[in-house]
């Protein structure tokens, strides 16, 4: 006991000089017992209850500071561990025949050292060698995986009389998972780390539960809940939850302005469509449309003026509900005094703009002439536009007069559970194509990408690709092949082209050998190869061009001097067909490359697939590095249509109407149909509402994304869904369909 006081207003030295009195002979604590007996503790280094407490900064709830990041997981919110799944992949082996993975190819053999050691460990837990790993005593299995502390296991090498070397080592056993763990963390070889790497899948983070930031930080509560509580939040959430704050004056005052900037940046976020968004999503998982829109979001908030603003089709990944949002965050950026150029194909932004720049006529070489610049009200009057004659109705893309009835088969994904899937239970029908439909958030690409997809690739081609939460998939017997054809680049070098992708190429190079100037020589379809020494350019070794190294800048790149940037040896480009040599060909369009080889039977089928996908304008040798998204993915199209049909192949598609005009897309749905007129089934992610009402079934997922979606709002017909009051893709269907 330091004091004992009477509190009065004369009395405040002796209360101020009795609590430091108490601080320093109490190590920094006191407590405060009132009259009525209650009792207040008091720290001035911040500790209860023996836990300490570092100063709070805001750097303290940061995941990317030290000062705020879990240690275990230094702010990532998971970590790498051995995945027991990956480990046993096949619980139906034995372990002499595998089924521990990293034992496998020692166990196949029969010798070596990692088979001793698994020979012993089975003899010191009483496991045979040759019972399936499924049938094994749980406490048998958990043991060999984890290891048992203390346990000892003999290993024995050579026998005694037979080999001059023999003996035995007692020794500890961890586990194999502990041990694949150690030897991943104590190899410096990044080959041997990538070997047990595969063992290993990434899980939350033990210490944190994926909340990324120390239990100091996480202790630290606002109105009851934490700030990884509030980042776990959806946009609309976390501003329903801010904007219901209840403060007291001094409160409010402290927070008045925080709080101001909060409810202003998250009305941007708002604006721009990405109100399902959690707050703490991870940047690698944002679509395109989406990371572009928070861009937009975050320039709002700049309130700057006198800036040009650049955007690439911001309208992608958003649902014909959410575009007036878009165009009003368009128009107050204008309005604020800026200018925003807009790459777009979205017909309602078109509408909207102050001024329309067309360019055509046709694409690639056919292109690049400003066919119309002016108002939109123009544009639509324009003749020569085709944009303009598909915005006023002059040319339409006409949904099918009948629809196909799916097939009695089907593929059905029983309790779908996967991020905000609401336990739901979903038929895929065969034989038809089928879009998939909701607004931004509503579970659509959980659904295929997450759950559909990789349980076809798992059962069908054997991939290890994790499958999202469900009960059971039934009916993946009706299909024979699976294909994810995406908007990725066909290849990531200049040697990647639509000719070498499609094999067109390879049917050239062979046409030219068999050319009497070619027989004569003895060259064969390597001579016509830039890939290959003997027929390509020794100088650039066939790329057509020449790297400089500019050591601090980026490397430029300049036309070879030698070839002149046609890839191959003079000699090589004597030998012509038509008059073109082999260059000449690479150089020419798909169209061109049509005409020169229409007698050939299987050139010809090849080259008019990609003039069918509307790619006709490309060289047949356009590097890949230089496609667009929407181009990369019409030529992966085309391979498919070209190969031989089994009419039991299931094609996904997510949003293939990204970057293409409405021509484009008019050319799509017909290779689409052709897909399923063989027999197969299309299944597509799409908001384009073309694209939407010509298809034969619809999934619509929703209401609203996030956590008001993940779950079956309608299903049909494109007009059963628009039948559906609730469905917002119902409403904007509905005047479209009218239409007809």
């Amino acid at each position: 006991m330091v004091d004992r006081i009477t509190v009065r207003e004369a009395d405040r030295t002796r209360l101020v000089e009795a609590v430091e009195l108490a601080l320093r002979e109490g190590k920094g604590e006191m407590l405060v017992r009132k009259e009525d007996g209650e009792e207040l503790a008091f720290s001035a280094s911040r500790a209860c209850c023996g836990q300490s407490f570092p100063e709070l900064s805001p750097a303290s709830f940061s995941f990317n500071s030290p000062l705020g990041m879990c240690e275990a997981c230094n702010g990532l919110g998971s970590t790498l561990r051995v995945d027991p799944e990956l480990v046993v992949p096949d619980p139906g082996l034995s372990l002499r025949d595998g089924a521990i993975a990293p034992w496998k190819n020692s166990m196949e053999r029969g010798e070596g050292w990692t088979f001793r050691i698994a020979s012993a460990i089975a003899k010191a837990f009483d496991v045979g060698l040759d019972v399936p790993w499924k049938k094994l005593p749980k406490a048998r299995r958990d043991a060999i995986l984890n290891g048992v502390p203390g346990k000892k296991v003999t290993v024995t090498w050579g026998q005694k009389g037979k080999t001059a070397s023999h003996g035995t080592w007692d020794t500890k056993f961890h586990g194999v998972i502990p041990d694949v763990m150690r030897k991943y963390q104590a190899s410096s070889s990044e080959l041997v780390r990538e070997g047990y790497r595969k063992f290993m899948s990434e899980g939350a983070c033990t210490v944190c539960e994926g909340r990324r930031l120390r239990r100091e930080s996480l202790f630290v509560e606002v109105a009851g809940i934490s700030i990884a509580a509030l980042s776990a939040m959806t946009v609309q959430q976390a501003m329903a939850h801010v904007t219901s704050l209840s403060l007291t004056s001094a409160q409010a005052q402290i927070a008045e302005g925080a709080l101001r900037e909060i409810v202003a940046r998250l009305g941007f976020l708002l604006n721009v469509g990405l109100d399902y968004l959690t707050l703490d999503r991870l940047g690698p998982t944002l679509s395109g449309g989406e990371a572009q829109r928070i861009r937009l979001a975050s320039q709002l908030g700049s309130e700057l003026s006198g800036v040009m603003y650049v955007l690439d089709e911001p309208s992608i990944g958003l649902h014909p509900r959410d575009n007036a949002r878009l165009v009003t965050t368009l128009r107050r950026l204008r309005d604020l005094g800026n200018t925003v150029l807009v790459v777009e194909h979205d017909e309602e932004t078109i509408l909207a703009a102050d001024h329309v720049v067309d360019f055509g006529p046709g694409a690639g070489h056919l292109g690049g002439h400003v066919v119309f610049s002016g108002t939109p009200e123009g544009l639509l009057r324009d003749e020569k536009s085709l944009t303009g004659a598909y915005l006023s109705g002059r040319r339409q893309i006409e949904p099918p007069t009948t629809r196909r009835k799916p097939r009695a088969e089907a593929i059905e994904v029983l309790g779908a559970a996967e991020h905000n899937l609401r336990n739901v239970d979903v038929r895929f029908p065969l034989g038809v194509l089928t879009a998939v439909t909701g607004v931004s958030g509503a579970g659509k690409s959980s659904l295929v990408n997450g759950i559909l997809l990789p349980a076809l690739a798992k059962a069908l081609h054997d991939s290890k690709d994790p499958v999202g939460k469900h009960r059971a998939i039934e009916g993946l017997d009706h299909v024979d092949k699976a294909i994810a054809i995406d908007q990725k680049p066909i290849g990531r070098t200049p040697r990647s082209n639509p000719g070498t992708y499609t094999k067109a190429f390879d049917l050239v190079r062979e046409l030219f050998a068999e050319l009497p100037e070619a027989k004569t020589r003895g060259w064969t379809a390597g001579r016509f190869s830039f890939n290959v020494k003997g027929g390509r350019c020794d100088a650039c070794e066939g790329d057509g061009v020449v790297k400089v190294e500019m050591h601090f800048l980026s490397d430029v790149y300049v036309t070879c001097e030698v070839c002149r940037g046609r890839r191959y040896a003079e000699e090589t480009l004597s030998v012509r067909f038509k008059g073109k040599s082999i260059a000449d060909v690479l150089e020419a369009s798909v169209e061109e490359c049509l005409e020169l080889f229409a007698a050939h039977p299987q050139l010809r089928r090849i080259l008019q697939t990609l003039v069918d996908v509307g790619v006709g304008y490309m060289k047949l040798g356009q590097t890949a590095t230089t496609m667009s998204g929407g181009e990369a993915q019409r030529v992966k199209l085309s391979r498919e249509l070209a190969k031989v049909q089994t009419g039991r192949t299931l094609y996904v598609l997510d949003e293939p109407t990204t970057g293409l005009h409405f021509e484009d897309v008019r050319k799509l749905l017909a290779v689409l149909q052709q897909l399923v007129d063989a027999g197969n089934t299309v299944v597509v992610i799409e908001h384009n509402l073309d694209v939407v009402r010509c298809a034969d079934w619809v999934i619509d997922l929703g209401p609203e994304g996030g956590a008001g979606g993940g779950r079956v709002v309608a299903e049909g017909t494109p007009e059963d869904v628009a039948r559906v009051t609730e469905s917002f893709t119902g409403q904007a269907l509905a005047p479209l369909l009218g239409r007809r």
